[in-house]
């Protein structure tokens, strides 16, 4: 089991991607979860099976086709009680 974080720079709120993350979160049957922050950037936890965190990274590049990244900061981060992958408020 592994858990990252990643925040996303750019047009990242607004745009839809927090829902987009949460769906592909849960169907990769990840916990953790996906939230905005105060500066304009969004902030995603995700904790699994390594392979399916990595495909979350995948989604993310990718993007939902609303958004656009200017830049991404990922680090291992704590393994935790996170629960279902939900977007926080």
């Amino acid at each position: 089991m592994v858990c990252k974080r990643w925040i996303l720079y750019g047009r990242v709120q607004g745009v839809g991607l927090r829902h987009f993350l949460r769906v592909h979160g849960v169907r990769l049957q990840l916990e953790g979860y996906v939230r905005n922050l105060p500066d304009g950037s969004v902030e995603v936890v995700a904790q699994g099976e390594k392979e399916k965190v990595l495909k979350l990274k995948t989604i993310i590049l990718q993007g939902n086709g609303f958004s656009r990244l200017e830049d991404v900061q990922e680090e291992d981060f704590p393994i935790g009680n996170y629960g279902s992958f939900h977007i926080e408020y």
